[in-house]
């Protein structure tokens, strides 16, 4: 279970989509309030997921070949597949040169209106671009979990803090340097625009491919 939440989480952290959406929004004016609502309502859907399967699984993992047990490994290969498809589909259309499906993904037109977004809608932008592809692979992973071991408690811990790392880092740096920070990281969305379909391409179908090969294995 440690391992595949850390290949998850690293997966979440790393997928580019949310990264540039948090960069406009920490650049807005009060960018620093907004950026925190964006990262509290991240927080907050991880949290909910995990309490949620833990509810259901009364913190105990399920009998091994027990049927609870073979969905999560069955919903684990759906969503493996899921993004292995996904992935396959977006190398697919950057070969033949079709254009990005909404132009909120990069350039300059959503800048303006994030100036004028709330802390609230910092917030619903959160739950909006969360993976939610990954998530649903890590809720599959967190009916592992067995609540009477602290391990449980601290992979878990360490799970929500890595698939926010990189948000937490950009509010952090935009904290104690705004002025540099906000030209850094402006750069680096603009970096992450010219390289977001190769990121997208590589994190699904890694991740997918060892997710299918984990409940593969786990199913024979």
């Amino acid at each position: 279970m440690v391992l595949d939440l850390f290949l998850i989480g690293l997966a979440i952290t790393l997928y580019p989509l949310p990264g540039m959406a948090f960069v406009l929004v920490v650049s807005a004016p009060r960018g620093v309030y907004k950026g925190l609502a964006f990262i509290l309502a991240w927080l907050a859907c991880l949290v909910a997921v995990i309490a949620m399967v833990l509810l259901f699984t009364d913190g105990k993992p399920p009998a091994p070949r027990s049927p609870p047990g073979i969905v999560a490994l069955v919903a684990m290969l759906v969503i493996g597949l899921g993004l292995i498809v996904y992935g396959e589909h977006r190398r697919r259309r950057r070969h033949r040169g079709d254009p990005p499906p909404s132009s909120d993904e990069g350039g300059g037109a959503p800048t303006s209106r994030m100036n004028r977004a709330t802390v609230w809608s910092a917030a619903g932008l959160a739950v909006l671009l969360q993976p939610w592809g990954m998530v649903s692979a890590a809720a599959a992973t967190v009916v592992k979990a067995d609540l009477s071991h602290s391990a449980s408690f601290l992979a878990l811990f360490g799970f929500c803090l890595l698939a926010t790392a990189s948000l937490l880092a950009m509010e952090l740096y935009m904290v104690f340097a705004p002025e540099k920070a906000q030209r850094d990281l402006l750069n680096l969305r603009a970096w992450m625009h010219r390289h977001k379909d190769q990121a997208i391409v590589l994190i699904c179908l890694l991740l997918g491919l060892w997710l299918v090969g984990r409940s593969l294995y786990e199913l024979t």
